[in-house]
């Protein structure tokens, strides 16, 4: 019997889009040997706060209590993200840990994948085309030329 800290690590990041959703389907279904000898890692980022349009509104000085209730919201949709994501690998029978850092999503999660010493990352596809990713860019490009770790990219058939 493997020891807790001796096992694998596999890390699904996920966010509110559907095809996170699937990448996590997808792995849970398909990497069923690979997750039973390993511990699942669920991850998501909160946005940082853009308060320039709080500031604008309130001229200049938005009320802390303002800025905190923002920053609470961002923290109270990425735990019930994650709590989503526990309860659909419940009912593969996979227990999963989960972790939110605040920041730039795509270099939250190779700095996640490093922290927590990661071997596999699983991300979805939002399909974008060459144009798109070239003005929007790409968390999953990015991070299969950036995390330290093997990077599978799960693409939802059309």
């Amino acid at each position: 019997m493997e020891k807790e800290s001796e096992k694998k690590k596999v890390m699904v990041a996920i966010d509110e889009s559907e095809c996170s959703h699937y990448a996590l389907e997808w792995a849970l279904q398909n990497l069923r040997e690979t997750l039973e000898n390993s511990n699942l890692v669920i991850f998501t980022t909160q946005p940082i706060a853009d308060f320039g349009y709080l500031y604008a509104s309130s001229f200049g000085a938005a009320p802390a209590e303002l800025i905190r209730s923002v920053q609470e919201n961002h923290k109270t949709i990425a735990e019930s993200l994650l709590e989503k994501a526990k309860a659909i690998c419940s009912q593969y029978g996979v227990a999963a840990k989960t972790y939110t850092e605040v920041g730039d999503p795509k270099e939250a999660i190779c700095e996640a994948v490093e922290k927590h010493n990661i071997q596999l990352l699983v991300l979805g596809s939002h399909g974008r085309k060459v144009l798109q990713r070239a003005f929007l860019g790409s968390v999953s490009n990015y991070c299969v030329h950036n995390a330290k770790c093997p990077v599978l990219v799960v693409k939802k058939k059309e």
